[in-house]
């Protein structure tokens, strides 16, 4: 510990712990305050490395830093193969066929000519750098996606180009790489394809093979269910690792096709597996960026000009539009969709690293301006990042293809209480959807004007035709217990366990039927059934709902209303959370509750105030 405190430097245990907790943090903290998180992440990596030099990770932790990103990526982009279920694709198959087969070479060739004439440097570098920055980057999209809540198909398109171009982009990279070896060497051009061609066909083979394996020993129960996950990464790292040693960065065409073959397997643990690897994604990401914000090397970027900012701008002002509209051009994707598309290529991790490897090894080659290869791709990430982190959520929303503002209420089964609710909750301009697997369940929300998905919830139809990013919350009101436990159980994750509610189940209360608390939704209401809530329907109970002011507290609707029956509240901003129990829920004001209220009550809400303190 003295030796540390006088050097100055961190052991290699509290530099993982540092590098975790601002990792994490930085995350949590967008997730508080509805800030990029990409942004947070690469700030609290400078301010820790280059700026007061508590962490240098080539110091701290040595020379493993290199090779634990090198992991992180091929993890990272192997969780992101797992996503691309070709049966999922739907209307975003052709946009993302373009970006990747016209998109992809005329991406090379633009980005060269940026480089070659914005940035200033030669051919040869500007060949090998032009190919690396077909890369979009999942490491940044992914955080981006889940932040702005795009619409399904451009986020679709996003979130597959920025998968499939990431080893595309290293091995064109690659092959620009060999050339320049080949001309500086007088080496045999020939050999040169013939190795490149060799390596780019091994790395499919072995993704292929470890893909079908994988697949295989799960589907004919070879594996443990408490050993899938440590088979399935321990596979991973040996196809990465015996891809990249044919052919340096062929590995990270492995782990993506390796991924793309699990996630089209259909396997039964499939949503286990995925969930595993994103977790363990978040974490890697908020590694690698603390680890490549720590790196920077200031005085490297000190030697860029301004031809660092020509350079920026004309990647995002030209190359990415141009690349995007002319891959599309033709296409039936709408002009706002192509749009938004076209104006963001955020850069991530995979630019950095790869252009960063190859800077230094064109420069031992005797290319003399390689060396800025490195702080022009720095610089290219952090303005991406910077830019598209603040505003892709605005754009998109000024385009028509984010969640509404006023985040949504989805509830699942069509009843008499589901479309009062649903009615109540239009009128207060909440998005809501009826969705039930019985056409005629839905019957009385359509006669009332509540929109509706014929459908179970949990179908891939529902995954294609329901704008999840639209609704917050998701009520399970069906006259099916089970079903309701099922859905709230499977769409937790996504809608996260304290925005996921279920109406009280039948016995409940008994020891026998008691179920563990990581199963189901939330109760609300008072832990009401579905023939309880119907009971009360029958007999004529009616949805309100009230503003809560300063002087008209929930005590004083409560003394009014002694036996209604309170379900939700409305904050200003219409978020709607739905409530467990009668007991003051020290409501701020201007907050609307939700409640059912007896017969004949529904006369006295003249006499309490409304919006602004008026009456309603």
């Amino acid at each position: 510990m003295a030796m540390e405190q006088v050097s100055g430097a961190l052991n290699p245990v509290s530099a993982f712990a540092l590098v975790g907790a601002l990792g994490v943090g930085a995350q949590w903290l967008a997730w508080r305050f509805q800030l990029p998180a990409i942004v947070l992440m690469l700030a609290a990596g400078l301010v820790v490395g280059p700026v007061f030099g508590i962490f240098e990770p080539l110091r701290d932790i040595g020379p493993i830093t290199g090779p634990l990103i090198s992991l992180a990526v091929a993890v990272i982009l192997f969780e992101g193969g797992l996503t691309l279920d070709l049966h999922k694709l739907g209307d975003a198959r052709a946009g993302v066929m373009r970006l990747v087969l016209i998109g992809a070479p005329l991406g090379w060739l633009l980005s060269t000519l940026a480089v070659r004439y914005g940035a200033g440097l030669g051919w040869e570098s500007a060949a090998v750098f032009g190919g690396i920055m077909i890369v979009t980057g999942p490491t940044v999209i992914a955080p981006l996606l889940r932040q702005a809540r795009l619409a399904r198909r451009p986020a679709q398109i996003l979130q597959w180009e920025a998968i499939v171009n990431d080893p595309i982009g290293a091995l064109a990279a690659v092959l620009a790489f060999e050339f320049v070896l080949v001309r500086h060497a007088a080496a045999d051009a020939g050999t040169a394809l013939r190795d490149l061609g060799l390596g780019i066909g091994f790395a499919t083979l072995v993704g292929l093979v470890a893909g079908f394996l994988i697949s295989w020993a799960f589907w004919r129960g070879r594996v443990p269910e408490y050993m899938k996950v440590p088979v399935l990464f321990t596979v991973l790292l040996a196809a990465f690792a015996a891809s990249d040693a044919v052919l340096h960065e062929s590995g990270l065409l492995a782990v993506t096709i390796m991924g793309l073959v699990i996630a089209n397997a259909d396997l039964p643990s499939y949503e286990e597996l995925r969930r595993f690897k994103e977790h363990a994604t978040i974490l890697l990401v908020s590694g690698v960026f603390i680890l490549l914000a720590a790196s920077m090397d200031f005085a490297a970027i000190g030697q860029l000009t301004w031809r660092a900012g020509v350079f920026v701008l004309a990647v995002v002002l030209l190359v990415r539009p141009l690349t995007v509209l002319v891959s599309l051009a033709g296409t039936k994707i709408p002009r706002n969709e192509r749009l938004l598309i076209a104006s963001t290529g955020p850069r991530g991790v995979v630019l950095v690293a790869v252009a960063g490897l190859f800077g230094e090894r064109l420069a031992a080659a005797g290319v003399a301006d390689a060396s800025l290869i490195g702080p022009f791709a720095f610089v290219l990430v952090l303005a991406t990042v910077v830019l598209h982190g603040f505003t892709l959520a605005p754009v998109a929303r000024a385009l028509g293809l984010a969640g509404a503002e006023v985040p949504g209420v989805l509830l699942v089964g069509g009843s008499r209480f589901t479309t009062g609710l649903a009615e109540v909750l239009k009128k207060a301009e909440v998005p809501v959807l009826v969705c039930d697997p019985n056409h005629a369940h839905l019957i009385r929300p359509r006669t009332a004007g509540v929109p509706t998905f014929y459908g179970d919830i949990l179908s891939e139809a529902a995954e294609r035709q329901v704008e999840l990013l639209t609704y917050r919350t998701i009520v399970a009101a069906t006259d099916n217990d089970a079903y309701n436990t099922l859905v709230t159980t499977d769409l937790a994750p996504e809608f996260g366990r304290d925005n996921t509610f279920q109406i009280g189940r039948q016995r409940a209360g008994n020891s026998r039927h008691a179920l563990p608390t990581q199963l189901g939704g939330r109760p609300f209401g008072n832990g009401r059934t579905y023939d309880e809530f119907e009971a009360v329907m029958h007999e004529g109970w009616s949805f309100r709902m009230t503003r809560i002011t300063e002087e008209f507290g929930f005590a004083e609707w409560r003394g009014r209303r002694p036996d209604a029956i309170l379900l939700a509240r409305i904050a200003k901003d219409g978020e709607v959370r739905f409530l467990r129990g009668d007991a003051d829920p020290k409501l701020a004001p201007g907050t609307r509750i939700l409640f059912l209220s007896r017969p004949g009550e529904a006369t006295e809400e003249a006499r309490e105030p409304g919006p602004n303190g008026a009456k309603d």
